[in-house]
Parts: structure tokens; C-alpha cells; sequence
């Protein structure tokens, strides 16, 4: 058999992309090297992702699931095939992203990381008195979890204070939850059960009768009135609150049950295990004096030493394994977190690098790893601890791809992809392919920056007041005390952990509640909310498509009168092939538009409906330049950076910064004062390429000169060196932080002996007359 021995050594040596489509992509097609670290790069939106992640990776991803039986297919995610003429020379593709970990309970850092099995089993070998089995150990067996809590650690209970206005009656709307609110079935059943007068004030009822009314369980009414069921059990107010949102979790929630439930659900630590979410004989099970819960709420650094000390021959490679897994996770950064943390309370950046401990060692190799932003969450000081585990993956005979902003990152790769020039249809082209130090010498966007040296602002503008902070303790703040300045651009700093979010996501609006948070959490809403909903401006571009064809509103909408019939206005036909993998094509009866026939012929401007929410937010700007309150929100999606996203584009497709920059447009958009803007961005420039970061400190420069009160909790050194005030938190993480370092401004920031910022700060900034680079 003859091979042709440049086709085996293309396939062994590069994974080879050709006519590459998706999303912005331009038929791209370029060679990517194996056994080496690629860092993709170019502008936010350019199409670094749908290259690395939409083409290679899904692609070999959904090739692997093919090899497996269609039984067991029918059981993996399912992905249709990526829109590429050719792909050659794929591996085992991992992807790593930056997607959080769920919102269990259950799950915590020791769970996610799997050392808390081994300390379950060291516990239940050495510890005395022995508890039993590894489950006896486990909040999550019944053997061992706390029977209060459930091994939650936490009860969570209704607070009758803010469920109940005493001064109304029933009939007026006394039980504050949707479920109850006048005209409601369970409305109807309090109304009728004949307990209560339902015309007087919760306040005039007697004790006894409204305790009836609100805790009775499965009792059988004595004087119900004609309309209540005959055959009907009474369960009062709270009882049937437990029993549909505390001891289980609904399927689904409306926005205003979640609204309510934040409102008068109350958390309180268990009593019985005092957090611990173990039983008593579990807590009581001690190696030198400490339980398992004393060890998982040890920092992860703490904790590392405390194996150290511990010799015990029967256990020795268990507490190897220990220690490796503790030491990985202190070599990404984390060493401040405890293993008791819930996994769902973790930043994206946090949890990426968990998932990363779980590959080290792995004695895989020729596996291809796709990274998404490793170095998000990360202080300069802990990038190269990244850059070392990355290392050491490609040693180990693998492949890395990096999606990537950070220069350091970039740096450090063997070879770089720029993507661009532009964001959405302006970019999905290649730019440069080669090494770090000649991507640094192209004219590309990303050469450009690479080359160009900080500044640090030398004119900060002067604060107009100043808000307190007073003795905050929350986490590992000690007693922190600090004036937060008014009408400036101010940069928190400071190591990962170190207690910034603590400080100013936390106890900064619960002390000034004026101060409004913007955060990467999820936005409500499934794949039909997009950023003309959030926004507000689809139904005002929904009255104006009717007021222009004598449609009513509901036409334009495709959640309404306006949805294509065949597909329910999804725009495309999901087919159900049983164990085969599901089906989804377009649908041919609205080509994909969501919209039915008679919503698509009604124009306005020459323009259908569908035409309209394909648009950026200029281009749909334009077509309404009559309506103001249209206009002038769609603006604040290009003050952003969102200029290159489709209004109608679901938001389930966002990044956590795009979903963050998107709230950020809400809330400017709905801001008619922006002197008395104050808000807290947590990692704006997240996803952000350096160009991108100049953009956004021009719309905070604009909001701060019209008075506004801007900070930014940041890693970012262009947003540090840019500010009017830096307040650095640290000197280290975890125990080791929680203190203000430095706090004045960014020139003075460079000097300060104990900031890890100021140093980094300092290597990459020269003293200039300029606060932004141009």
C-alpha cells in the first residue's frame, strides 16, 4: 500500500481549515500547527472564537461523538456539522471555557475539583472517631449529610415581614406573591376558606385565626364558603410556598416569581451543623484536632500546608494525591479559595481554572485543549502561572489553542492567527499568521497595540465628595474603612481574591444603595430575548411597523401573531430521528425569518420586520430617525463596543462581557440624569481587545465629565494607567488581602512597596501628557 508521505506529515504536523463560514467567517482558510500553543487574536467580534471554537473544536467534537454507538449518541450533546469545505488533521478536541459552573447547591470547589472524595476517604481511614465509610463523610449521602439542611448547610424559610402588608386585607391584596395576588386561584381559596373576614386588615385578625390561615397543613375546613371545593384540603399560605419553591425547584419561573422569591425568601446558616452540612458523627471524626469541615474551609494554600505536617505511612499516596491537586490548584491562582465554596458562587475566569486542574496529569496526550480567555480574572502578577500550566500541557505532547487578548499570552505563544480588521461582517478574515514578534511589528490592530506603550493619566480631575465605606468585614476584609470619590473614574486593583468584589460589589451599594452593580451573570430570558428586547426598543419598533401598515403590534412580534407557523418563530424545524442525533435545518417556510408570510410582506422604510432585527444598531438607527426613544437607545449599543451585534441576535449566544456591556446599555439607556449616575462595573473590559478597552474609556470619560461616578473592579493595565483614582486592594489573596494598599492617583500607584499592581503597572507605562492612547 503506497502512502503519500506529504499528506501523512500535513496531517501529523498541522489541523488544516479550509473555506471555513461560520458566523462572520470569510471562507477562511488557514493552518493551524499541532503540538504547539496558537493563540487566536484581532478586535471583539472578529471571528477568533467561531474559528477556534465553532469550526475545529465543534467539529472534532461532534466527529468523536459519531464513533460512539447511536445508543450512546443519542445521550451526548448534540451539534450539527460546522460550515467548512475542509477539516483535516483533528485530535481529541477538550474545550475549557469560561462558562460557570451550575447553580447546585451541592456543588462545591472540593466536589468540582475532585479532591473532596480523597479527603472523604482519608477521613475514613485515619480519622477518629472513624464516622464509618468515604459516604459517611459526604454532604451529599445521606449517611452523612446533616438531615436538617440536607447537607445544604443553609434553611431557607419565608420572612413574613416582607411577605405580608398587614395594613391590607385580603380582598386589597394582603399576601405580597404572585401566586396570591388578587383574582389568582390561591387568591380564591384564602378568599373562600371561610378562616378569615376577608375584608379586614391582616392587623384586626385574631392570632389564632391568621395562624390558621397561614401555617395550616392538610386540614379539612369546617365553614368553608359555597365556592370553595367541596372535597377540598386547606393548606395555608406557607405551607404552599415550602412546598413549591423551597423543597423543590420549580421548572420554571416568570420574572416576577424570581422578583418575589429574592424578596421574601430569607437564607439563614443551618442551625443544627452550623454550616458545616455534615452530620454530628461526621464533624466529630478529627486527624490532629480537625474535622473534615475545618479542612474544607481552610484556604487552599492553608490547607497545603497543613498535609505537610501530616505523616501517617497507612494513607501516604493518598495524601500525594492531595497534595498534587492542591498544589495545581495554588499554581492557577486560586489558592485563596476554601473547598467549601459553592462552585456556582465562582467567577468564569475561577472556574476555567478548576476545570484546567482536572487535565494536569492527565496521561493523555496528542489531545487538542481550546482555551476561552484564560488569563479573565486574572492579576498580572498570576498570568505566568498561567503561562506555565499551558506550557506544560503543549510538553506533554498536545495540542493548545487560546483565544486570547492579553499581551503576556500572546507572548508566550509559538504562533499567532489575527483575525479582522473589523468586528461582525467588518472582520472574519485572516491578518497575520506567524510569530509573537512579528505579529508585534505588523500593521495589524493587534501589532498596533502590542507596540504601543502605556501612559499614565498625570492629570487626574478632581473628586466632588467622597462616599464612605465604613468597617466593612464581609469575607476577608479587616475592617477595611475607605473614601470612595465622587464624579472620578476610579480603578479597584489588586490580585485575584484579594477582596475587591467583596469590597465594592458587596459592601459599597449595601452601605451607599445608590450605587447600582453591573456584573457578567446571566440575563433572563431564553433564546428569544435579544438586545432589542433588553433594551427596550422592540415594541416602540413594533408601534411603529404598526402605525405604518394597520398591523396591530402583535404581528411584528415572533412570539405572537407574527410567528411563522411552522417553525413557532424559532426559524428553524428541530426533527427528532430518535437514537439518531436531532435534525435542525432551516425553515423553509419562512427561510429562517421566524416571521410569517403576512407579518414579512408589511414594510416600513422598505424594510420587513425580520430585515430590521438582522441589522446592527446603526444601521436599524437610521431607518428610525422619527423616534427618539429608538434612537437613542440603539446609540448606547455602539458607546459599548455592541455596534457589530444584530438587535434581533438571541442572547443566549452572548459572552458574559457582551451580556454585561449589553446591561451596561440598559442602564445608560435608562439614565436620564447621568450627574447622578453612580455604578460599579465588575471587569468591564472582559473579552475585549485593546482597541476595544479605548472605546469604552472614552464613553466612561464622557459620563464622568457630565458628573457621573464611575468605578471599574479591574486586571485591566490600560484602565489602571487611564483612571483619575486607583484604589488597590490586596497585598495577597485570600487571608493574605483584604486590606487597602495604595489608594490616590495611578502615577503614585507605580511607587507603592507593597501593590503587586504598581510593580507590574510600572514595567509596562512611561509618564506622559496623555491619558489615552491614540
Amino acid at each position: 500500500m503506497h502512502y503519500d508521505t506529504d499528506e501523512f506529515e500535513a496531517r501529523a504536523g498541522w489541523i488544516t481549515v479550509e473555506g471555513a463560514r461560520t458566523n462572520n467567517l470569510r471562507a477562511v482558510s488557514v493552518r493551524v500547527p499541532k503540538h504547539r500553543i496558537t493563540v487566536f487574536t484581532g478586535v471583539s467580534g472578529s471571528g477568533k472564537s467561531s474559528l477556534a471554537f465553532g469550526t475545529i473544536a465543534a467539529e472534532a467534537q461532534r466527529l468523536v461523538s459519531d464513533t460512539y454507538p447511536l445508543f450512546v449518541r443519542n445521550r451526548l450533546p448534540h451539534g450539527k456539522a460546522a460550515d467548512v469545505d475542509r477539516l483535516d488533521g483533528l485530535t481529541f478536541t477538550t474545550i475549557v471555557d469560561q462558562r460557570p459552573f451550575t447553580g447546585n447547591m451541592r456543588s462545591t470547589v472540593g466536589t468540582a475539583s475532585d479532591i473532596a472524595p480523597l479527603l472523604r476517604m482519608l477521613f475514613s481511614r485515619i480519622g477518629h472517631p472513624t464516622a464509618g465509610y468515604s459516604p459517611a463523610y459526604s454532604f451529599n449521602d445521606p449517611t452523612g449529610m446533616c438531615l436538617r439542611c440536607e447537607g445544604l448547610g443553609t434553611v431557607d424559610d419565608i420572612d413574613l415581614a416582607m411577605l405580608l402588608d398587614r395594613t391590607l386585607s385580603l380582598r386589597e391584596g394582603a399576601i405580597r406573591f404572585p401566586t396570591f395576588a388578587p383574582g389568582t386561584y390561591r387568591w380564591k381559596r384564602m378568599m373562600h376558606s371561610g378562616l378569615v373576614d376577608p375584608d379586614q386588615p391582616l392587623n384586626m385578625i385574631p392570632d389564632a385565626d391568621l395562624h390558621t390561615l397561614l401555617f395550616a397543613e392538610g386540614i379539612r375546613l369546617t365553614h368553608p364558603r359555597p365556592e370553595y371545593p367541596k372535597a377540598g384540603i386547606f393548606d395555608g399560605v406557607i405551607p404552599r410556598l415550602r412546598e413549591s419553591y423551597l423543597r423543590k425547584s420549580p421548572a420554571r419561573l416568570t420574572n416576577e416569581e424570581r422578583d418575589a422569591l429574592d424578596r421574601v425568601v430569607a437564607h439563614s446558616t443551618c442551625p443544627q451543623c452550623r454550616g458545616g452540612r455534615l452530620n454530628a458523627d461526621a464533624r466529630a471524626s478529627l486527624i490532629d484536632g480537625r474535622s473534615i469541615v475545618d479542612w474544607s474551609a481552610m484556604a487552599i494554600s492553608e490547607l497545603r500546608e497543613v498535609t505537610d505536617a501530616l505523616v501517617s505511612p497507612t494513607v501516604t499516596p493518598l495524601l500525594a494525591a492531595i497534595r498534587d491537586r492542591l498544589d495545581a490548584l495554588d499554581e492557577v491562582g486560586l489558592g485563596y479559595l476554601t473547598l467549601d465554596r459553592t462552585s456556582s458562587s465562582l467567577s468564569g475566569g475561577e472556574a476555567q481554572r478548576v476545570k484546567i486542574v482536572r487535565h494536569l496529569g492527565s496521561a493523555l496526550s496528542d489531545v487538542c485543549y481550546v482555551f476561552d480567555e484564560p488569563s479573565a480574572g486574572l492579576h498580572p502578577h498570576d498570568v505566568h502561572r498561567l503561562l506555565t500550566l499551558l506550557t506544560r500541557l503543549r510538553d506533554a505532547h498536545n495540542t493548545v489553542l487560546v483565544v486570547e487578548h492579553h499581551p503576556a499570552v500572546i507572548a508566550n505563544a509559538d504562533h499567532v492567527i489575527d483575525i479582522g480588521p473589523g468586528a461582525g461582517a467588518s472582520g472574519g478574515r485572516i491578518q497575520f499568521e506567524g510569530t509573537p514578534a512579528a505579529l508585534e511589528q505588523s500593521d495589524t490592530a493587534t501589532g498596533t497595540m502590542l507596540r504601543t506603550p502605556l501612559r499614565i493619566n498625570d492629570r487626574p480631575r478632581p473628586a466632588h465628595g467622597v462616599a464612605t465605606i465604613t468597617g466593612a468585614r464581609t469575607h476577608n476584609l479587616h475592617d477595611v474603612t475607605v473614601d470612595v470619590p465622587l464624579s472620578v473614574l476610579t480603578a479597584v486593583s489588586g490580585v485575584a481574591g484579594s477582596g475587591k468584589s467583596s469590597l465594592f460589589a458587596n459592601e459599597l451599594p449595601r452601605q451607599h444603595p445608590e450605587f447600582t452593580v453591573i456584573g457578567q451573570g446571566p440575563l433572563r430570558g431564553g433564546r428569544r430575548s435579544t438586545p432589542a428586547t433588553v433594551l427596550g426598543v422592540a415594541e416602540p419598533i413594533r408601534q411603529a411597523f404598526s402605525a405604518a401598515t394597520s398591523l396591530h403590534p402583535s404581528w411584528f412580534s415572533a412570539n405572537a401573531r407574527g410567528a411563522c407557523p411552522q417553525c413557532k418563530g424559532k426559524g428553524v424545524i428541530i426533527t427528532d430521528l430518535a437514537f439518531l442525533d436531532d435534525v435542525q435545518t432551516t425553515c423553509e417556510a419562512c427561510d429562517g425569518a421566524r416571521f410569517n408570510p403576512t407579518t414579512l410582506r408589511a414594510h416600513y422604510g422598505g424594510h420587513s420586520i425580520a430585515d430590521v432585527l438582522a441589522m446592527n444598531a446603526s444601521d436599524a438607527a437610521r431607518l428610525f430617525p422619527a423616534h427618539p426613544h429608538i434612537t437613542s437607545r440603539l446609540s448606547r449599543l455602539a458607546d459599548v463596543g455592541l455596534d457589530y451585534l444584530a438587535i434581533g441576535q438571541s442572547i443566549d449566544t452572548l459572552s458574559g462581557g457582551e451580556r454585561q456591556r449589553l446591561l451596561l446599555a440598559k442602564h445608560l439607556a435608562e439614565t436620564t440624569e447621568p450627574a447622578h449616575l453612580r455604578m460599579v462595573i465588575d471587569e468591564p473590559t472582559a473579552g475585549l481587545h485593546g482597541n476595544d478597552v479605548d472605546r469604552l474609556l472614552i464613553l466612561f470619560d464622557s459620563l464622568v465629565d457630565a458628573g457621573a461616578t464611575v468605578i471599574t473592579i479591574e486586571h485591566n493595565q490600560r484602565v489602571i494607567a487611564h483612571a483619575d483614582h486607583v484604589i488597590d486592594i490586596g497585598p495577597g489573596a485570600g487571608p493574605l488581602g483584604g486590606c487597602v494598599v495604595y489608594q490616590g492617583p495611578p502615577a503614585g500607584l507605580l511607587s507603592a512597596p507593597k501593590s503587586l499592581t504598581g510593580r507590574h503597572l510600572a514595567n509596562h507605562t512611561h509618564r506622559g501628557h496623555h491619558a489615552i492612547i491614540t
